[in-house]
């Protein structure tokens, strides 16, 4: 749980909302997810991925989307994929390539 926080944390950081209110959104999520992970211990290899997309939702709730695709003119949010499943990267859906693993968006 620790190693899937740090990468969200990582890529709020790089796109710089790592503000003390989205934190506490990422605190949120992490609570969530362990609560998740006990009902479903097999399901570790996903927490990542689904944690990026709970910081997701709860950022278009409170902010907008997050984050933008640094490729297109158009604003739109990146995607994870796999939805679920492991190695989640972000995904720019308007071209269908893959932007950066979760954890790598400032690299």
């Amino acid at each position: 749980m620790h190693g899937a926080r740090a990468l969200v944390l990582a890529d709020l950081a790089a796109r710089g909302v790592a503000e003390p209110e989205v934190v506490s959104l990422l605190e949120d999520a992490v609570s969530s997810r362990r609560w998740w992970l006990r009902q479903w211990p097999d399901g570790a290899p996903y927490v990542p991925g689904l944690l990026a997309q709970d910081v997701q939702d709860a950022l278009l709730e409170t902010r907008g989307r997050w984050p933008l695709c640094p490729r297109c003119e158009e604003p739109h949010a990146l995607a994870v994929e796999p939805e679920l499943g492991e190695d989640p990267h972000w995904v720019c859906e308007a071209r269908g390539d893959a932007v950066a693993p979760l954890g790598s968006l400032g690299a």
